[in-house]
């Protein structure tokens, strides 16, 4: 019975783990590739009031505000976390797993870098 009860909750978090995916392919309706090469990956993010984005991934990033905002971030294990964004303002984010919700009455706009990680023969190249 123990046994049956781990592998169960193994399957469970493989499951959540291959259900979130890249952010372009399972919310193109929100989120667009601008730009895409070996060492960075460019998302355009527009997402209207209240509307939701599901479970997706990122690498590290970093994020530009294009408008002011107010979103929840939901992660894998249901905790949630609440962020208010400025036009302008530039944020940094570790690698992450989450769904994410526009909380406002307005629409929201951001450009985010996504860091791919560079192979040890690109960083000896690098000045």
């Amino acid at each position: 019975m123990r046994r049956s009860l781990l592998l169960l909750a193994s399957v469970c978090l493989v499951a959540s783990a291959a259900l979130a995916q890249d952010p372009a392919k399972v919310d193109p309706q929100h989120c667009k590739v601008e730009f895409e090469n070996a060492q960075v990956r460019v998302l355009h993010w527009k997402t209207g009031p209240h509307e939701k984005s599901p479970m997706h991934s990122h690498p590290a990033y970093v994020a530009i505000s294009l408008t002011n905002g107010h979103e929840r971030y939901t992660m894998p294990d249901g905790t949630t976390k609440d962020i208010v964004l400025k036009a302008g303002e530039s944020t940094w984010s570790p690698a992450v797993t989450h769904a994410s919700e526009n909380l406002s009455d307005e629409p929201e706009e951001a450009i985010q870098v996504e860091l791919k990680p560079m192979h040890h023969a690109a960083q000896a190249k690098m000045p």
